[in-house]
C-alpha cells in the first residue's frame, strides 16, 4: 500500500462492474481496497494489476462483520476519502409473490449492509478533505416494474438512505451520493446477446457502457456535487415507462 494516495472502497470489485470501478480508480491515482464476498481469486488478480490495491474479504449478509471490516480499515488507513457501495444480490420474484428468502437478503445485502457501514465510515474514516459515501440504486427507483420485487424495494430503501445519510452528517466537508444504473451488462440468467437489444431499451437507443459509471463515480469522489443528490448513468432509461424488466421486454413477454 502506498500510504500516501487516497483510498478507495469498493464492495463487490471482483468481477463486473466493481471490477471496472476498480481499475478506474486505481488508473486515477486511488489507493483501492478490493472487497469481494467469495471471488477471491478473481480479486487477487485484479488487485496484482493496479498500482496499489488490496484485498479484504466479508459476506455483506452479516451486517456486524460488514461494519467490523469498515472499522478495520478505518484504524490503518491514513486517507480514506472514498466508500463505494457497489455490490448487490439480484435473484427474480414479482410483486405477485414475493419470497421471503430473496426478500431477507436482499435487504441485508443492498440495505442494511451499505448503510451500515456508510454510517461506520462517515463515523471514524479519517480523510484529508472531506469523505464520500457513494450508494449504488438503481433507475428502478424512477422507472417502477413489478419484476424482481424484493430488489427493487431494496433499492428504493438504500437511494432514501443517500438524501437522509446527507441531512444527518455532522461533517460539512463529507458527501453522501447515489449512482443508479440503467441496464449496463447482461444480468440474471441473459446471454450476452440477448443484453445487446435490452441494454437499448433507453431514450437514447444505445448501450451504456459499464466506463460511464466509473467516470461518475470519480467524478462523485471529488465531491463536488452537493451532498445527497443522485447521479443517473442510464442514456435516459430512467425518463421512461416500462412496464416490466427490460430484459423480459426484449423477449417480447408483457
Amino acid at each position: 500500500m502506498n500510504a500516501t494516495l487516497p483510498s478507495v472502497l469498493i464492495t463487490g470489485a471482483a468481477r463486473r462492474i466493481g471490477a471496472v470501478l476498480a481499475r478506474a480508480f486505481g488508473a486515477a491515482g486511488w489507493h483501492v481496497v478490493i472487497h469481494h464476498g467469495f471471488s477471491h481469486d478473481e480479486a487477487e488478480a485484479l488487485a496484482s494489476s493496479l498500482p496499489s490495491a488490496e484485498v479484504v474479504q466479508c459476506d455483506l449478509a452479516d451486517g456486524d462483520a460488514a461494519e467490523a471490516m469498515i472499522g478495520a480499515l478505518a484504524a490503518r488507513l491514513p486517507d480514506w476519502r472514498c466508500l463505494v457501495n457497489n455490490a448487490s444480490v439480484f435473484h427474480e420474484d414479482s410483486a405477485a409473490g414475493i419470497d421471503a428468502g430473496v426478500f431477507a437478503e436482499a435487504m441485508a445485502v443492498n440495505v442494511a449492509a451499505p448503510v451500515r457501514m456508510a454510517q461506520a465510515f462517515l463515523r471514524s474514516a479519517q480523510a484529508k478533505g472531506g469523505r464520500r459515501v457513494i450508494q449504488f440504486t438503481d433507475m428502478k427507483v424512477a422507472n417502477p416494474n413489478p419484476d424482481f420485487f424484493s430488489y427493487t424495494l431494496s433499492k428504493n430503501a438504500v437511494a432514501a438512505s443517500v438524501r437522509t445519510l446527507a441531512m444527518a452528517a455532522q461533517d460539512a466537508a463529507d458527501r453522501i451520493y447515489g449512482l443508479a444504473p440503467g441496464a449496463i451488462m447482461a444480468s440474471h440468467d441473459q446471454k450476452e446477446e440477448e443484453h445487446l437489444s435490452s441494454g437499448r431499451l433507453n431514450l437514447l437507443q444505445r448501450l451504456t457502457a459499464p466506463e460511464e459509471l466509473a467516470d461518475a463515480a470519480l467524478f462523485l469522489s471529488a465531491g463536488w456535487l452537493a451532498s445527497g443528490e443522485t447521479l443517473f448513468v442510464d442514456s435516459g432509461q430512467h425518463l421512461m415507462a416500462q412496464p416490466r424488466d427490460v430484459l423480459y421486454l426484449a423477449r417480447g413477454l408483457t
